[in-house]
């Protein structure tokens, strides 16, 4: 679990407004990427197809996934106390190359309350990390990949989480383009960051500059492609962290919305366009016990949260980093009386 540990408090070239009669400007790969993570859905669509399709799907959409095994909770147990918990990450990884988590979900399926509650772990708070001096949550798993970053969780929070999910950015754009899009309501400023983050994701894709752009002057309700779904995503110029995180359940309400409708029309795409950008230590035959025990999960209330609570956090700089300190007594009470 060592790993080399990386600086974690750079700042981040931000992103200029579109201009159209200019090139963009090359950026970090590192930073192309750290939108990622708003993908509590991955775990969702694994139930649904149990529910509305069958073990068939199940087992092809496990063949599109990459299995990496977690040794130390290897035989822990997927579910406990009647909730199920799975960290959903999105790394700015590229490749072999060792990455932060910008975005981190608790997605977890609770028998007792009858919920599906999504929980966004903000990144900035600043945790005890096993084994290492203290630092951002999202530094744990540059230092040691999911397994770290799942202990840290445990540690400082008080869940217990033994599976993991980690999605890339097209499994995201990809799944949002499946659906048929989704239709948001963005104000003028946000549509605006739209196409300047589409810059960037036109510029890795090999898409010509401006492809995607939304009309000028843009706003209210507008149907969004999956590349403009995760370019608004990944704003965090626009208010604080809360509100990035805020947009990206925005976004994966809409699409959990349109999933059994596009799972049961459009499977075969889904599958091949989500499952072959994720990595989990979940095998195969816990994906089918999980799709056996959740499809009546399907039915379940859908809620979201953000951790830290509001009220519980205050900004402040520790080792010379502008990190989030909160309240993990308050935060660790939310968590056990909305999960148990």
């Amino acid at each position: 679990m060592e790993r080399t540990e990386r600086q974690t408090n750079g700042a981040s070239r931000k992103p200029q407004t579109p201009q159209r009669a200019q090139k963009p400007q090359r950026k970090k790969k590192n930073y192309l990427l750290r939108f990622l993570g708003k993908l509590a859905v991955v775990l969702l669509i694994l139930l649904v197809f149990a529910a509305g399709i069958g073990m068939v799907i199940v087992h092809t959409a496990y063949g599109k996934l990459t299995y990496e095994k977690v040794d130390s909770v290897a035989s822990a147990p997927v579910s406990s106390e009647g909730v199920t918990n799975i960290l959903l990450i999105g790394s700015d990884s590229r490749g072999d190359e060792a990455g932060r988590s910008d975005a981190m979900i608790l997605l977890s399926v609770s028998k007792n309350t009858r919920k599906i509650q999504m929980t966004s772990l903000l990144r900035d708070i600043y945790v005890e990390i096993p084994g290492h001096d203290p630092n951002r949550l999202n530094a744990a798993y540059a230092y040691g990949g999911p397994e770290l970053l799942m202990e840290t969780i445990e540690q400082n929070f008080g869940v217990e989480v033994n599976r993991y999910v980690i999605v890339d950015f097209l499994a995201f754009a990809n799944l949002v383009d499946v659906v048929g899009g989704v239709d948001l309501e963005l104000s003028a400023e946000e549509a605006n960051w739209v196409n300047a983050y589409l810059n960037e994701y036109n510029e890795l894709t090999g898409k010509e500059f401006g492809t995607d752009y939304l009309p000028e002057n843009a706003q209210g309700m507008l149907h969004l492609n999956g590349a403009q779904a995760l370019a608004y995503s990944r704003n965090r110029y626009i208010g604080s962290d809360f509100e990035r995180t805020n947009r990206q359940r925005k976004v994966l309400t809409a699409i959990v919305d349109k999933l059994p409708a596009t799972a049961l029309s459009n499977g075969s795409e889904l599958i091949e366009g989500l499952c072959t950008n994720l990595t989990t230590n979940l095998t195969e035959g816990e994906c089918m016990t999980l799709a056996l025990r959740m499809s009546g999960s399907v039915k379940y209330d859908i809620e979201s949260a953000s951790i830290p609570l509001e009220g519980t956090w205050k900004n402040a700089t520790e080792r010379g980093m502008a990190v989030l300190s909160i309240d993990f007594e308050k935060n660790r009470a939310f968590l056990q009386e909305t999960l148990y």
